[in-house]
């Protein structure tokens, strides 16, 4: 092998180690979406966010968290202003950019709120027909038949809680949102007696963290995998997932 080649990949192997071996501070970026991610008092909280940075914490590795609306978080990795993404769906069109860890945080449940005194019972994707139902701009809905149907119209609106607002005055005849952070939000904007689920989803879809492409991540990304997979097996992880198991339940 010629020197220069060499010299060029031991320079790259350094640089996909000296993340981790600087015990440096990791960047990411997320919108809050409760219990999964969010704040309180000021303070990062939620499910994805406290395995993350437990798993972090055994890599030596502080987390660094900001808020923004989502497509600014996807901004701010494709420009280099943040390491990576907390909580992100892994879509191919992604992976040019992105460097997504295998193993998932969590799995989301999409479910269709309505309002109680207007509720859309929903068994079949026919029982949307004519109807209007509230998304999230630069949301991924992972089943293709309900994200592609042509039954029913979609408006967008700027929060998850625009969108239970808009529902409660009868803008919109359903929303749909992952199960547990509609129902933490519906608590936390006092809507709990006014809002209710369908039980059949309608669809579920793991969530990721993914860091910017950089071979200097590579290592990271490798080695959060392992962590992660070895923490599920403990029972440290077990009592995570009970304290939010049920959204309504938790501090708003």
């Amino acid at each position: 092998m010629p020197l220069l080649q060499r010299q060029i990949i031991a320079a790259l192997l350094l640089c996909c180690i000296a993340f981790t071996a600087r015990g440096e501070t990791l960047r990411l970026v997320t919108d809050a979406w409760a219990p999964y991610v969010y704040e309180v008092d000021g303070q990062a909280t939620g499910l994805d966010y406290d395995i993350s940075r437990e798993v972090l914490r055994r890599l030596g590795i502080d987390l660094e968290l900001q808020f923004l609306p989502w497509k600014r978080c996807l901004l701010a990795l494709e420009q280099g202003h943040a390491d990576g993404i907390l909580d992100i769906f892994h879509l191919p069109e992604r992976e040019a950019q992105m460097l997504f860890v295998e193993e998932p945080l969590s799995e989301v449940e999409f479910v269709l709120f309505y309002a109680r005194n207007r509720p859309y019972p929903y068994r079949r994707l026919e029982d949307l027909r004519d109807l209007v139902i509230g998304i999230s701009p630069g949301y991924w809905y992972n089943d293709e038949t309900f994200r592609t149907s042509a039954l029913f119209s979609r408006e967008e609106a700027p929060t998850h809680e625009a969108n239970l607002g808009k529902l409660v005055r009868h803008r919109v005849d359903l929303v749909v949102n992952d199960r547990r952070a509609g129902l933490y939000l519906s608590r936390q904007m006092g809507m709990q007696q006014q809002v209710d689920y369908n039980r059949k989803a309608v669809g579920r879809d793991p969530m990721y963290l993914a860091l910017r492409r950089d071979p200097a991540l590579q290592q990271l990304a490798s080695d959060f995998t392992r962590e992660l997979r070895r923490f599920k097996r403990e029972p440290a992880y077990a009592r995570l997932q009970q304290r939010y198991a049920n959204p309504r339940q938790l501090k708003p």
